[in-house]
């Protein structure tokens, strides 16, 4: 059975950071793309970032290019998600999800997601 267990999340100050986590169990991890995804209230749901299988191959929009990092280990069946310098424009319900390969800029290749962690920049 395919399960993905998001975790992290929570309240930070601007400028502060947070690490989402994504564990899975039922497949394995090497053989699919892990995607990033976020919908703030009132918004679209939009990529974030993704890590393909390939080791290495990691994408990013270009409003979280430079702040925002991806760890995969495929030991712990886990992927991470390292968010920095946050804004409060960075305010939303943050999902991961599962596909064959990525793509940030549709969730149409998302076939597993996750009920999503609310993640709050405010002072």
């Amino acid at each position: 059975q395919v399960q993905i267990v998001q975790s992290g999340g929570g309240l930070v100050q601007p400028g502060g950071s947070l690490r989402l986590s994504c564990a899975v169990s039922g497949f394995n991890l090497d053989e699919y793309a892990i995607g990033w995804f976020r919908q703030a209230p009132g918004k679209e749901r939009e990529g974030v970032a993704c890590t393909s299988r390939l080791e290495g191959d990691r994408y990013f929009l270009d409003f979280v290019k430079g702040r925002f990092t991806l760890y995969r280990d495929n030991d712990k069946n886990t992927v991470y998600l390292h968010m920095n310098s946050l804004t409060p424009e960075d305010t939303a319900v943050y999902y991961c999800a599962r596909a064959r390969r990525c793509n940030v800029y549709s969730v149409t290749e998302y076939d597993y997601w996750t009920q999503g962690t609310q993640v709050t920049v405010s002072s």
